[in-house]
């Protein structure tokens, strides 16, 4: 079941959060930004992690933190955009549909062995992405429609507003 809600995404109670970055991102606007401050050991693991192993476009990074006030945070870093330049002064791309789809790809996979039971994501690439919801939107269904899981997508975001996600 895919359903679209407005709201703040760090609020969803959503097992998973997914969301699109590029291999050597800073996580220095949009929703990464946001996750980098709310969960600054994220960026930190991602960058140790991906240094010692790298990650291509396609892929998916997950990482696991603590809530505050307990429990823990999924989160899925789908890497939708490709890198420009090398080393620390690398900066983030633009996203195409082929690695939206194969990173779709890989986020099913990852659903389905770690047994998710619903996830939350953005209008997938079309921010810093640059891609048009209007070709993002069909592949979120293809990739995701038949999971049998709730998928919550975030078409508008309102800071600190609860959306009505039906979990």
């Amino acid at each position: 079941m895919i359903k679209e809600v407005t709201g703040d995404i760090l609020l969803s109670q959503a097992d998973l959060l997914a969301h699109g970055i590029s291999a050597h991102d800073h996580f220095d606007s949009g929703l990464a930004l946001a996750l980098r401050e709310r969960w600054p050991a994220l960026v930190k693991d991602y960058r140790h992690d991906t240094h010692s192993r790298g990650i291509k476009t396609g892929e998916l990074w997950a990482w696991v933190g603590v809530q505050e006030g307990g429990g823990t945070r999924r989160i899925a870093n789908l890497v939708t955009q490709d890198t420009l330049g090398q080393g620390p002064t690398a900066k983030a791309g633009k996203a195409s549909i082929e690695n939206v789809r194969a990173a779709l790809h890989s986020l099913a996979k990852y659903i389905g062995q770690e047994k998710i039971t619903s996830v939350a994501l953005p209008r997938l690439a079309t921010g810093v992405g640059g891609l048009s919801w209007d070709d993002v939107k069909p592949l979120i269904g293809q990739y995701l429609g038949d999971l049998n899981i709730p998928v919550i997508v975030y078409t508008t975001y309102h800071k600190g507003v609860a959306a009505d996600e039906g979990l």
